[in-house]
């Protein structure tokens, strides 16, 4: 079964950029938030953003209109009833995630697929709270959601190869290009990339180097778009933080440690974009 309702739990960065690729492909979104202001917030976003593409001549001025019109806000689970997919785009929280996905489950039809966007927590626990969990997946976009062409396709124990195959099939129609991977803590981008992030975080706290000649090296000597450190402060530090974290639970080794630096940041608020204060500032 194709499919064409899309629920979205999350309004803010990655939820609105996902509503916004679903209704650009020209699907029926419900986005769904704790707050009519929480709504209004992520459609104000989403709505700005498409305007940037159109400025840009990668959308027409009536493309951005359908697409608008494609997308409506609730703050009532009751708006999931009728759709064909679930994706949960909260906080990277296990225990919010977990409540999130039994609202869910308690709601949408059989034959609804529910996807979980965590970039860290395994699928499988995820989905062992759900009544049907072969269908459960993880569906890990990367931000900003519009412009990154990755999806992770996450299979947990439970997962069933006919919603594997529908996911796969959506992420296609949507314009991503889908990997799929085993769950494991971190899959296989965050894996690789997070220890990276982590590393350079190390390296600035010792001293070897300031934030901005840290973010020139790799970018010039690994071709890398961006620093590691600019690229922490995108991100978001508490969100670095917390996949650190899970992967030195899930994998008990040293190596996974989070830098202190990392750590006293979070504590101090600085967050990066988010708070307009990370490695860098932003006014």
């Amino acid at each position: 079964m194709k499919v064409q309702k899309i629920g979205v739990i999350g309004a803010g960065t990655m939820g609105n950029g996902i509503a916004q690729v679903c209704a650009v492909a020209g699907l029926q979104v419900t986005m769904i938030d704790i707050s009519e202001e929480a709504v209004q917030r992520g459609l104000k976003t989403l709505a700005g953003s498409l305007e940037r593409l159109v400025k840009k001549e990668k959308l027409t001025a009536q493309e951005k209109t359908a697409a608008l019109a494609r997308v409506h806000g609730a703050t009532d689970y009751a708006a999931l009833r009728d759709v064909d997919l679930v994706i949960e785009a909260a906080t990277e929280n296990l225990e919010l995630k977990l409540r999130i996905l039994r609202q869910i489950d308690a709601l949408v039809p059989a034959q609804t697929i529910i996807a979980t966007n965590t970039s860290s927590i395994s699928i499988t626990q995820l989905a062992a709270v759900v009544s049907r969990p072969e269908r459960c997946i993880g569906m890990h976009f990367f931000n900003p959601v519009p412009m990154m062409a990755l999806m992770e396709l996450i299979r947990g124990l439970q997962t069933s190869d006919e919603t594997h195959a529908r996911t796969l099939a959506f992420a296609q129609d949507i314009g991503k290009t889908p990997i799929t991977v085993r769950n494991n803590p971190g899959f296989v981008v965050n894996r690789i990339l997070v220890p990276m992030i982590n590393e350079a975080i190390f390296v600035l706290n010792e001293g070897l180097a300031t934030a901005e000649d840290i973010d020139a090296g790799m970018k010039l000597g690994c071709n890398h778009p961006i620093g590691p450190l600019a690229l922490a402060d995108l991100v978001g530090l508490d969100t670095l933080l917390a996949i650190m974290q899970v992967f030195y639970e899930g994998f008990n080794d040293s190596k996974y440690r989070p830098a202190p630096l990392l750590k006293e940041m979070v504590a101090a608020g600085r967050l990066g974009r988010k708070s307009h204060r990370g490695f860098y500032n932003y006014g």
